[in-house]
C-alpha cells in the first residue's frame, strides 16, 4: 500500500489581487480558495501528511489551515520559484517515502475524482513523477505538454522557450503533480535559475528526472475550467461563475428544484434536502442545511443555520439559527443569529427575533421585536410588540410563558417574566413580572374632555 503525503504551495504574494488580504483567503461559493483546495486533497487520498508552504500573510493563512488537523506549514522566505517553495517541504517529509500530491492553493476547481485518478495513474504507470494536464482553447501563456511520435510525454516547454510548433499545442501543465518521494529532493536541488525571472521552475524536474533514467508521464484528465487559476478580481469572478453553475446543478440532479439558476447563489457547503424549492434571487450561505419539502424564497438569504423540514422562508433573512419542522417565516422578517424557531412557528411581516427561543405553535406575525426572550408554546405576539432588553448599557432577558396572549403594540420591559396563560392588554407597557392566569393593563385611563373652540 502506498503512503501518501500532500503539498499546496500558497506562498504567492497575490498581487494582482491587490489586496491586503492573502490571495489564497480569497473566497468562492463561501470558501476560501485553499479550503477549497485542501478538501479536494484529503477528499482524493487518506493523507498521511499535508504540508502548506506559507509566505506573504503567513500568520493569518496559519491560523486559517490549523482546523485541518493533519495539516502542517513551512514558510517560504524568498519567493524564488516554485520549484524553491516545494523543496522547503523536504525538512518535513525527507524521512518518509510514497507518493507526493503537489497542488496550487490557487485553484479551486480542481475536482477531487481528477486528483485520485492522477494518484492511480501515477501509481499503476510505475511514475517517478506525473504531471496532470488538460486541454485548453486558447493555451497562451501556459506551459506545453510536449509529446513525440508515439504520444509519449517528454517534456514541459513553457510559453516563452516554446517553439512556434509547440505553441499549437493546446494540452498544458496544470501545475499539479504526483511524485516519488525516494527521488524529488535529489532532483529539486538540481533545479537551476538560469531564465528571464531568475526563478527555479518546478516543471524543470521532469526533465532532470528523465535525463537521470527515472520514468516520467503526463496525464490528460482535467477539464479547461478545472485547472483555471485564480490570479485576479476577474478570475475570482470567473472561478465563482463556474463552481455557482456546478453547485446548482448537483442540488438539481439530487432532487431540489431550482427555478432559476441564473439567480440562485448556493455555497460548497450547503446541504439542502429532496423535494425543496429555491425560489428566484436565494442565496443559501456557509454551512447551512436546508431539510425536505422546504421552500425557499424568493429574495431570501439564508446563512449558517439549520433548516429541517417542511419549511417555508420568504423574502427574509435568517442568520446563524435553527428552524424547526414546518415553521413559516416572512415575508420581510429577520432570524437574526442564536435564534431557535421551533415547530409551527410562525414569524411574519417585519417581525425580528434575535438570540430568542420561540416554542412550538407561537406566532409573531406583525411588525414585533422579541430578542433575548425565551417564549413558550402556543403564545400569541400581537402586532407591534417589543421586548425592551436594551438599557443603553446591559441587555436584559423577557421570558413568556405557555399560551399567553400579548395585545397590540405591546413593551415588556426587562427583565420580566409573564406566566402562562396571561393576557395582556393592547397598548401596556409592562415593568413588572405578571402571575399565571391574568388580565393585565397597564396604560393611562382614557379620558375625553370638551373641545374648546377656538
Amino acid at each position: 500500500m502506498n503512503t501518501v503525503f500532500g503539498v499546496v504551495l500558497a506562498a504567492g504574494q497575490g498581487t494582482r489581487m491587490k489586496s491586503s488580504l492573502p490571495k489564497v483567503l480569497h473566497k468562492v461559493c463561501g470558501k476560501e480558495l485553499i479550503s477549497h483546495v485542501i478538501d479536494c486533497v484529503n477528499a482524493a487520498a487518506k493523507l498521511q501528511k499535508l504540508i502548506v508552504v506559507v509566505g506573504n500573510g503567513s500568520e493569518i493563512v496559519i491560523k486559517h489551515i490549523e482546523k485541518y488537523g493533519n495539516t502542517d506549514y513551512v514558510f517560504q522566505e524568498k519567493r524564488l520559484g516554485s520549484a524553491h517553495a516545494l523543496l522547503q517541504a523536504e525538512e518535513k517529509l525527507k524521512n518518509f517515502d510514497g507518493q507526493l500530491i503537489v497542488m496550487c492553493g490557487d485553484t479551486p476547481l480542481v475536482k477531487a475524482r481528477t486528483i485520485k485518478e492522477l494518484l492511480r495513474w501515477h501509481i499503476r504507470m510505475g511514475n517517478s513523477a506525473t504531471v496532470l494536464s488538460g486541454r485548453v482553447k486558447n493555451p497562451f501563456g501556459y506551459g506545453r505538454i510536449i509529446r513525440n511520435a508515439d504520444g509519449l510525454f517528454t517534456e514541459i516547454v513553457e510559453e516563452k522557450s516554446a517553439t512556434e510548433e509547440q505553441k499549437k499545442t493546446n494540452e498544458i501543465n496544470s501545475g499539479i503533480y504526483c511524485f516519488d518521494l525516494k527521488v524529488l529532493w535529489n532532483a529539486l536541488k538540481k533545479v537551476d535559475n538560469k531564465n528571464n525571472k531568475k526563478e527555479y521552475y518546478l516543471t524543470d524536474v521532469i526533465s532532470i528526472l528523465n535525463g537521470d533514467g527515472y520514468k516520467t508521464g503526463a496525464v490528460c484528465l482535467a477539464n479547461e475550467e478545472e485547472i483555471l487559476g485564480v490570479n485576479d478580481r476577474v478570475q475570482l469572478a470567473e472561478a465563482a461563475a463556474i463552481m455557482k453553475r456546478e453547485i446548482n446543478i448537483e442540488h438539481m440532479i439530487n432532487g431540489v428544484t431550482v427555478v432559476d439558476p441564473e439567480s440562485t447563489y448556493i455555497d460548497k457547503d450547503v446541504i439542502i434536502g429532496q423535494d425543496t424549492i429555491i425560489k428566484p434571487n436565494t442565496h443559501i450561505e456557509g454551512k447551512t442545511k436546508i431539510g425536505k419539502n422546504c421552500v425557499i424564497g424568493p429574495d431570501t438569504t439564508i446563512t449558517d443555520s439549520k433548516t429541517e423540514d417542511n419549511v417555508l422562508i420568504t423574502c427574509s433573512y435568517v442568520e446563524n439559527s435553527q428552524i424547526k419542522k414546518n415553521v413559516k417565516i416572512g415575508p420581510y422578517a429577520h432570524i437574526r443569529p442564536e435564534s431557535i424557531l421551533k415547530e409551527n412557528v410562525k414569524v411574519g411581516n417585519f417581525s425580528e427575533v434575535k438570540k430568542s427561543v420561540v416554542g412550538e405553535g407561537s406566532k409573531v406575525n406583525h411588525l414585533s421585536y422579541i430578542g433575548d426572550a425565551r417564549v413558550g408554546k402556543n403564545v400569541n405576539i400581537g402586532a407591534g410588540t417589543i421586548t425592551c432588553n436594551y438599557d443603553g448599557k446591559n441587555k436584559f432577558k423577557t421570558v413568556i410563558n405557555d399560551e399567553v396572549f400579548v395585545g397590540s403594540n405591546v413593551n415588556l420591559v426587562a427583565p420580566v417574566t409573564i406566566g402562562k396563560k396571561v393576557l395582556i392588554a393592547a397598548g401596556s407597557t409592562i415593568t413588572d413580572d405578571v402571575l399565571p392566569n391574568k388580565l393585565t393593563i397597564a396604560r393611562a385611563r382614557q379620558i375625553t374632555k370638551v373641545r374648546k373652540n377656538k
